[in-house]
């Protein structure tokens, strides 16, 4: 049975900060309900269009469109060598003239513009529409008919918020991985792979492991004005279930100490120990678990802090040392 994702309404920075180190989704009902992109819109379509035509620099994006027949979900071909939809360059203001204008045309193809940075394309929204809870960090903007975006993982925090439409979001937590059947990390729809079991009709013979779990997804109702704090490797798949939808979002790594990511640190560790033995691979996950993950705490613990050399805190100087180390063996020093 699916559950509802707990939810809560507006929260204060100093709330969002105990939020953050939860590390669950939660709704936040009517966060950015006094937003005038959410007023413009609560009017139309083709309000909300010319609320951001008031801020275009006519920079050139990249768009989806997609055949009646595919309902607005953006997926694979029936091959896996392709996808179900056309790519085009064009500028952010013809995409959303598109948008609108086939929204009166029967049979016209859907169209989604994606992950479009709008301090960039759209100077001067941020000021209007702030976000105090991730000062200094860039919003992106989506804008579409209806869709279906295949449920896919973030490697980042995210807080994701509704201006015009409603959006469903479909949640599964990041330690069923194994069970999610991800497809191709290199070659996806917008950058980061999707879940293949969660994303097509149930089909219990090629998913055996993921259909008994399809039903005990959370779930979130979104409505304008309303977000949703989803923490990084959360799997979502995300529905715009009205006919014209906007989403505002803004990517972050709430807990980063330095310039280098967990996934780029999971990446070496496939080309360094993935195909070892699997005895070997076993003792790796040991030290794995005793020097990265620490379940039973620190792993010098035993001796005084003032003792802990390069496994003491991060800052204000061992980050800098271990990565200067790390680089040094990464160019083949001894």
């Amino acid at each position: 049975m699916t559950n509802a994702v707990p939810e809560c309404g507006p929260a204060s920075p100093e709330e969002f900060r105990d939020i953050l180190l939860a590390c669950r989704p939660l709704v936040l009902r009517g966060q950015v309900k006094d937003w005038p992109v959410v007023q413009a819109g609560c009017k139309g379509a083709e309000a909300f269009r010319d609320y951001l035509f008031t801020f275009d620099r006519g920079l050139q994006m990249e768009a989806f469109f997609g055949l009646p027949g595919i309902a607005g979900k953006y997926f694979y071909s029936e091959s896996f060598s392709g996808f179900n939809f056309e790519r085009r360059q064009m500028r952010f203001a013809a995409a959303l003239d598109a948008i609108v204008e086939n929204l009166q045309i029967d049979g016209a193809p859907s169209v989604y513009a994606g992950s479009v940075p709008v301090d960039e394309y759209l100077p001067g929204f941020t000021h209007e529409n702030a976000m105090p809870l991730v000062e200094g960090v860039g919003p992106r903007i989506w804008v579409g008919h209806a869709s279906n975006v295949s449920c896919h993982y973030d490697a980042m925090e995210n807080i994701a918020c509704v201006v015009a439409g409603r959006r469903r979001f479909t949640l599964y937590p990041p330690e069923l991985i194994g069970k999610l059947y991800v497809g191709p990390i290199d070659r996806t729809m917008a950058g980061q792979p999707v879940s293949l079991a969660a994303s097509s009709a149930p089909d219990a013979a090629l998913y055996p492991q993921f259909e008994p779990l399809r039903d005990s997804a959370m779930i979130a109702e979104l409505e304008p004005g309303d977000a949703l704090f989803l923490p990084k490797l959360w799997w979502h798949q995300v529905e715009g279930t009205a006919p014209f939808n906007g989403l505002i979002n803004y990517w972050w790594d709430a807990f980063r100490a330095g310039p280098d990511a967990p996934y780029t640190a999971m990446l070496l560790a496939m080309i360094t120990m993935s195909e070892r033995p699997a005895p070997e691979r076993a003792a790796w996950k040991a030290w794995f678990e005793h020097y990265v993950f620490r379940q039973e705490g620190h792993p010098l613990r035993h001796l005084p802090p003032q003792e802990h050399g390069l496994l003491g805190p991060l800052k204000p100087d061992n980050y800098g040392k271990l990565r200067a180390y790390i680089m040094h063996l990464l160019r083949g020093g001894a």
